[in-house]
């Protein structure tokens, strides 16, 4: 049986659709409560039904209430590739603004992601990270988990401490990447913006979003490990309010998962 920690509660569902309606009504039920602190969003595959989940429960909405999501708003997402303007296909600002910004009709203003034509990397890494500051910081932040532990683009080794900063991606993240740049692991680039650990970790709600068998393998080392810069989602064991939800495939044929609110 796998060994849960305590401060990492799991829910289990059946499957990716599941989680994503599940995720879904959360994000909705914290944009329409008074007063809400700004999303933290993610992108990749895990986040595609996510999303989709989120455009198909507005549908359910009142005027009243889509007049009041609209109004509350703010998201911030975790990172952009440097050197992609945000009309690229490829770039995050393109998948954020087909997923989400786009369908729910959002003010682009509302949708914020870190420049990745900026000329100076660092500057912008640094006014990104005190944008999000002056807006309260991260209310409720989604996350998915890479093949090789990271959260963003917090590559491993990567300590608890570090802030948003200009990174270069791994081989095997920029692999992964690939559908969305024809399949070519070289036309993925090789640098981008990302939140650090430090700002994940300041979000006042983290949901730890995790779906498909390939995912097995780095979910049980997350469930099993201390926390370690080898395994950046590992740092998330010392947030106070960090929820995973999984599915069943995530988990494996020999897990014999344990599910709680």
């Amino acid at each position: 049986m796998i060994a849960i920690p305590q401060r990492l509660p799991l829910i289990a569902l059946d499957d990716a659709q599941a989680v994503a309606r599940h995720v879904a009504r959360l994000v909705l039920a914290d944009q329409l409560a008074d007063r809400p602190r700004p999303l933290g969003l993610a992108t990749g595959a895990t986040m595609v039904p996510v999303y989709e989940a989120v455009v198909a429960e507005t549908r359910q909405l009142s005027a009243i209430q889509l007049e009041r999501l609209h109004e509350h708003w703010r998201s911030y997402n975790l990172d952009e590739y440097l050197g992609l303007a945000p009309q690229h296909p490829g770039s995050f600002a393109s998948f954020m603004h087909a997923r989400l910004a786009g369908p729910l009709q959002l003010d682009p203003r509302r949708v914020r992601l870190p420049d990745g034509m900026a000329p100076d990397p660092l500057a912008e890494a640094r006014r990104y990270c005190a944008e999000i500051r002056a807006a309260g910081g991260i209310g409720l932040q989604l996350l998915g988990l890479g093949l090789n532990g990271h959260v963003g683009f917090n590559e491993p080794p990567c300590d608890a401490s570090e802030s948003c900063r200009p990174v270069e991606l791994s081989p095997e993240t920029r692999r992964h990447n690939a559908s969305a740049f024809g399949g070519d692991p070289a036309a993925v680039p090789q640098r981008a913006i990302t939140l650090g650990l430090a700002e994940i970790l300041a979000s006042r709600r983290i949901l730890l979003i995790v779906t498909g068998a390939a995912k097995a393998e780095v979910l049980q080392r997350l469930l099993r490990q201390d926390p370690s810069p080898e395994l950046p989602a590992s740092w998330l064991q010392r947030h106070p309010a960090v929820q995973l939800i999984v599915d069943r495939s995530a988990l494996g044929a020999a897990a014999a998962p344990r599910s709680g609110a």
